[in-house]
């Protein structure tokens, strides 16, 4: 294993020479190297990332859905959903962020890595109960955090604080029940009370 971590700007021009135009950008910013590239390419490039000398990316340590539909009350990036992937090489003692994005906003579908990184399958299974997102290719892509009965993906910025349903114990029926919400979604406008001599400042 290499004692010392690759220079980013010596990384990414191995990154760039390995994938050639399969390379959508690659940036290098505040000391860290971003890969992004299109969704159809994305199990070729995972190859390359994982085998290609210089490359040698033998374990993913993070996945992650994103919904960038509004960020600041405005549209920041094309497509709506996407994930963000970290790679770690501990051979070559290096790191690398690659990002994608589902083409298509409505049913978002992205191939899935677990064939190459088996530790993509729970986070996957994550980013698809959480944001919708469809991994083509995984075993076994069903809920892991939310309820069974569960309806819709709680971290789209489209959900509602309050949920679709709520969950109650019904003594006559004697069981546990699911019905449609009956808050009434409001918003909350935190109060800010000043004193003039509060703790005895002045």
């Amino acid at each position: 294993m290499s004692s010392f971590a690759i220079a980013p700007q010596t990384l990414r021009d191995t990154i760039a020479a390995a994938l050639g135009d399969r390379v959508r950008s690659l940036s290098v910013t505040l000391g860290e190297l971003t890969l992004e590239v299109d969704a159809h390419q994305l199990l070729a490039v995972a190859r390359l990332l994982k085998d290609a000398p210089g490359c040698q990316f033998e374990q993913l340590i993070d996945l992650c859905g994103v919904d960038y539909s509004e960020y600041g009350g405005s549209r920041v990036h094309e497509s709506r959903f996407g994930v963000v992937i970290h790679l770690l090489s501990v051979s070559l003692n290096q790191r690398l962020r690659l990002k994608v994005s589902a083409p298509d906003d409505d049913m978002p579908v992205l191939p899935s890595v677990t064939d190459l990184w088996n530790s993509a399958n729970w986070f996957e299974r994550e980013a698809f109960d959480l944001y919708g997102i469809v991994f083509e290719g995984h075993a076994d892509l069903r809920r892991i955090l939310t309820d069974y009965g569960f309806i819709g993906h709680p971290f789209r910025k489209d959900f509602p604080l309050s949920g679709h349903v709520e969950m109650r114990y019904d003594a006559e029926n004697r069981r546990v029940v699911y019905q449609p919400v009956t808050i009434e979604p409001r918003e909350i406008t935190p109060r800010i009370i000043r004193e003039d001599h509060y703790a005895g400042l002045h």
